[in-house]
């Protein structure tokens, strides 16, 4: 039984670590506003590669889809369009307080949320927690979310320290602004994993159809789209608002335009937010008794690897001696949290051995 775990837990990692790069290609792309290079992104994430990747792992794909429950699609697709808000807050967000803390913050709200919510809706939360396990699993959720708060403490601890000793440089920091965005995202990222559950009976019918551990694909057909939905809707106001239209075809204030590299940017961001989905769903498959704990083993990897994607690019480089201990000390809880909740997957998987 260990070795379907730690396959899933491994591939859950390989998904959190794409999500957690999926935003540095950004950086690169300082022509364009806002909306141009959020619409481009999401134009891979949220409506090609679902489809593609649907065409090449799912046999007889059409037939699945006409198959599978209308309530199910339906449910998927809307609970999508409101993930689709929380993803474009999300975006917003990390301009305002970076990586580290949106990941934090938003990604703790979605862990205990998206974790907890999709069994207990369902009605199998009461015989989840009665399986081998189960209370080794909430310990790592509220290490988790335990860790995940540190993070917040420790980008807190930072802005003060920015502020106190670095009076003449104007910091983009703005907690009034990234905080309530970090929040709505939380809240709507769970979302994401409520549309997935819902979604699960098309995965079944995939299954069905030789799908193997692909299966999970076609679910982002609906949840994806319909976050591309909102995320188009916003980013098309923008555009109308700010006329901004044009930079798809040329990048203001170049006389080389690099519109190519834009697009590739655009691309590697979309590819790497939707690899994180692709990656998911395999790390689901192999889960097995506990699947419901995907989302919590993915929120706090996501966590992990934001924060060292953080410390990577400096973002703690001038927080201060507090700030770096809280953040040290945070990472090494939610390794913990990872641990048990492995851990608690592992006994679970043991006891329906036998």
């Amino acid at each position: 039984m260990l070795s379907p775990l730690l396959t899933g837990i491994g591939l859950h990692a390989i998904g959190a670590g794409c999500a957690s790069l999926c935003y540095v290609p950004q950086k690169k792309v300082t022509g364009w506003s806002w909306q141009t290079f959020w619409l481009a992104q999401a134009a891979v994430c949220w409506l090609l590669l679902p489809i593609l990747v649907a065409f090449i792992t799912i046999p007889e794909l059409m037939t699945v889809i006409r198959e599978a429950p209308d309530a199910a699609k339906l449910n998927s697709f809307l609970l999508g369009m409101a993930y689709g808000v929380g993803g474009t807050a999300f975006g917003i967000a990390i301009r305002y307080v970076g990586f580290s803390l949106t990941y934090a913050i938003s990604v703790g709200i979605s862990c205990v949320l998206g974790t907890l919510l999709p069994p207990i809706m369902a009605g199998t939360f009461k015989d989840q927690m009665a399986l081998d396990g189960a209370n080794i699993i909430i310990l790592g959720i509220l290490a988790g979310v335990i860790g995940i708060a540190a993070c917040g403490i420790a980008g807190r601890l930072k802005e003060k320290y920015i502020n106190k000793n670095n009076p003449g440089i104007k910091s983009a920091f703005n907690a009034r602004i990234g905080i309530p965005l970090c929040l709505l995202s939380g809240i709507l990222s769970a979302v994401y994993g409520i549309s997935l559950a819902q979604g699960q009976p098309i995965a079944e019918v995939a299954a069905k159809y030789g799908a193997g551990d692909y299966q999970g694909n076609v679910i982002y057909i609906f949840s994806n789209t319909g976050a591309f939905v909102t995320t188009a809707i916003y980013c098309i106001y923008l555009h109308i608002k700010n006329k901004t239209f044009g930079e798809y075809r040329k990048v203001p204030g170049f006389s080389k335009s690099p519109l190519a590299l834009y697009f590739l940017m655009a691309v590697l961001t979309g590819t790497l937010w939707y690899s994180q989905f692709f990656f998911y769903g395999l790390g689901h498959v192999n889960l097995e008794n506990y699947q419901f704990t995907s989302w919590a083993i993915h929120m706090v990897m996501l966590v992990i690897f934001s924060t060292f994607t953080g410390i990577a690019f400096k973002e703690w480089h001038n927080a201060g001696s507090p700030a770096k201990k809280v953040l040290i000390l945070s990472l090494a809880i939610l390794l913990l949290s990872v641990f048990l909740l492995t851990y608690g997957n592992y006994l679970g998987g043991q006891a329906a051995a036998h």
